[in-house]
């Protein structure tokens, strides 16, 4: 079963709770992703003057990034409601048909994880998408019959991890299509300084920026992180966030200068001590980590290899001579931390 970590990419429930409350509110308040910004800002404008509904809209790229709050920012540019599911929830086509004819002219209907949407659903969403109507088939055998509903413009907002699993006919029906990136330190800062503020925190700029520097390029995890030293620094420095206090709360909540925590040092440990460096075989590495083989090829590795500490070879798993360099800055020397 795979460990809860602070410095996953998936939403927890306690993200959700705290995410509400920290979500900026339009695109100016939204930090990073310059280059979506500003072409949705004019799609946005474009589609306000002539009084339409914007086209739809595919967001695709790694967890934790924003995709849902830039769809709520969407809608809340457009001046539209907004519906919110997942494709893993709409099991049937009735289940989408009840969405969309509850939908009001305008509306933002937004699908997480869109990839998943069962190929009936997906084949029901077509003519929804392009002609903006629903071909519900009544009754059996030779009785069946077609019957076509109108719905009101709306528009489509699809959110996605893994855009290459989406069929083809899906994603040629989407208009505008954004692909969200990992942020740079700098963002990641700037995100950190103004949720410290909505929380009610005070963060010196050194202290922000090495939690940005930690924080995996992504949004998710620096607010996820700055929560637990806040945690810190409200019991050990009367609340103020400073550069030494969050070192201390990182030292202590196992997470080094890259964004590694205990389950990263363990892998790669365990390639540089039990099979020298590598290579080694995934299910050999699974066996000896004690972890299923689809987590670490799915969870713990993206990371890992985006920062070029391990590499994937035709004979297995190798580390990079960066590791022993990080391992030795970082004082780990290579010895397993199990």
């Amino acid at each position: 079963m795979e460990e809860e970590r602070l410095v996953s990419m998936d939403s927890v429930p306690e993200d959700v709770d705290s995410e509400a409350s920290i979500r900026p509110q339009t695109l100016k308040d939204y930090i990073g992703q310059e280059q979506v910004k500003a072409n949705l800002s004019i799609f946005i404008e474009a589609a306000k003057q002539r009084e339409e509904p914007l086209d739809h809209v595919l967001l695709y790229g790694p967890p934790g990034l924003g995709k849902t709050t830039l769809s709520m920012i969407i809608a809340q540019e457009m001046g539209a409601g907004i519906r919110m599911t997942s494709g893993p929830a709409i099991e049937r086509p009735g289940d989408l048909a009840a969405l969309l004819t509850a939908l009001e002219p305008g509306d933002v209907l937004f699908i997480d994880e869109i990839h998943r949407l069962p190929r009936a659903v997906e084949e029901v969403l077509y003519p929804a998408m392009e002609d903006f109507c629903l071909d519900i088939v009544l009754g059996k055998g030779e009785t069946a019959h077609s019957v076509r509903l109108d719905l009101p413009p709306f528009t489509l907002i699809g959110a996605t991890t893994r855009a290459g699993y989406l069929s083809a006919p899906l994603r040629d029906r989407f208009g505008v299509v954004c692909r969200l990136n990992y942020y740079e330190p700098e963002e990641l800062a700037k995100i950190v300084t103004r949720t410290a503020k909505v929380l009610g925190s005070e963060i010196a700029s050194q202290a922000a920026d090495e939690v940005s520097r930690r924080s995996r390029g992504t949004p998710r995890i620096a607010n996820r992180l700055l929560r637990r030293i806040r945690d810190f620094a409200q019991v050990k420095n009367d609340g103020d966030i400073t550069l030494e206090m969050a070192r201390i709360a990182l030292e202590r909540l196992q997470v080094d200068r890259k964004g590694l925590d205990h389950i990263d040092h363990l892998l790669l440990s365990s390639i540089m001590t039990k099979f020298g460096g590598g290579p080694v075989g995934l299910d050999t590495l699974a066996a000896t980590i004690g972890e299923e083989r689809h987590t670490i090829e799915d969870v713990y590795e993206p990371y890992l290899l985006q920062i070029g500490f391990l590499q994937r070879t035709p004979r297995g798993r190798v580390v990079t001579p960066l590791v022993y360099e990080h391992f030795k800055n970082e004082g780990l020397g290579g010895t397993d931390l199990s």
